[in-house]
């Protein structure tokens, strides 16, 4: 499905057609939260405040052992 990013006042944003508002089960005003993929992409996910959470202390983990886990990338 094709969407258009467009002015919304001084914002930018996505308008989704009610077909699509209503086959995944989403209300006007609820909150979602991006991830972004790998490639330039993102995921919209329905926003849950532990998953914020632990995502937050995810990022943390990354940045304390960055170096560590770029040598276990290698």
């Amino acid at each position: 499905m094709k969407i258009e990013i467009k002015k919304i006042g001084n914002s930018d944003g996505l308008l989704l057609p009610r077909e699509l508002m209503q086959r995944l089960d989403l209300k006007r005003g609820q909150q979602l939260h991006i991830v972004e993929l790998p490639g330039g992409g993102f995921q919209a996910l329905p926003y849950d405040p532990d998953f914020e959470r632990t995502m937050e202390i995810a990022d943390k983990l990354m940045d304390e052992y960055r170096d560590t886990l770029s040598a276990l990338a290698k």
